[in-house]
């Protein structure tokens, strides 16, 4: 089965740099720079992306699961040569026959916070890294996620050099409580990424969003690749994106074939 997908980004409030770079060119100079921005987790820019998804083939074939996840991004400065970057997904969940006979659902997922501590600036050699904790808030709904407190590690690495981003994200979490109905959780992701930006502020981006359940020993692995382009509504940019993302493992009664992504992101100056 094979479906379309649409990723729309509305970035706005650029920094006054970026604006005045993005007024002089219309060959998009600082609309680059800010799509360069748009691939880079953890830049020091508050951000508030809106990502939906879809994706079927659950249950017996027929089941399927939308979603949209909203993520701020807000870097907060410790120190001269330190930000802390929180970084929020809250998960808004619609479902339907995801198991044999379930119905359909609609709530919210467990919020997963993330603090990265990291370097105002780059390495010598232009790494842009952060790490910190991530906790998992027990906010789900009944039937959308198992309700359970849970903490871990996370991590990001990344260098951006000419129009290239390449890094990746990594987290994992353990239970800590909950309901004992729901058993232990012990999960790492993983979210390796690779984005090329175009003098023309259209950026390609080739991820995964991988997760390994150590308590079920089940991959759950959706590939995506987005092509985005940053334009301008008035005086405010605005990307656009079109997405695809095929699910190459999961677990039985998982997603199956070809899923969809939109995404809208609101940049704001600090």
């Amino acid at each position: 089965m094979l479906r379309s997908a649409l990723i729309l980004t509305f970035a706005l409030a650029l920094p006054a740099s970026a604006q005045a770079q993005a007024d002089k060119s219309s060959s998009g100079g600082g609309s680059a720079d800010l799509a360069k921005k748009l691939s880079n987790p953890i830049a020091d820019l508050i951000s508030v992306p809106f990502q939906f998804n879809y994706d079927d083939g659950y249950g017996d074939g027929s089941g399927s699961k939308g979603f949209v996840n909203i993520q701020p991004v807000i870097p907060i400065s410790i120190s001269p040569d330190w930000n802390v970057i929180s970084r929020t997904i809250i998960p808004l969940v619609n479902q339907d026959d995801i198991r044999p006979g379930s119905g359909s659902q609609t709530g919210i997922g467990n919020i997963i916070q993330s603090f990265f501590f990291s370097p105002k600036k780059p390495t010598s050699n232009g790494i842009v890294w952060g790490v910190g904790p991530v906790i998992q808030l027990p906010t789900a709904s009944d039937d959308i996620s198992p309700d359970q407190w849970g903490i871990g590690p996370t991590a990001v690495v990344l260098k951006q050099e000419g129009p290239w981003t390449v890094g990746g994200l990594a987290n994992h979490i353990w239970s800590v409580s909950g309901d004992s109905k729901y058993g232990k959780q012990s999960a790492t992701f993983l979210q390796p990424f690779v984005a090329y930006t175009t003098p023309k502020a259209t950026t390609f981006t080739l991820d995964t969003e991988s997760t390994y359940d150590w308590e079920a020993e089940e991959w759950s692995i959706p590939i995506n690749f987005v092509v985005s382009q940053v334009v301008k509504l008035g005086k405010q940019p605005v990307q656009f994106g079109l997405g695809a993302r095929y699910w190459a493992d999961a677990p039985d009664g998982g997603p199956d074939g070809w899923g969809a992504r939109f995404q809208v992101t609101f940049l704001f100056p600090k």
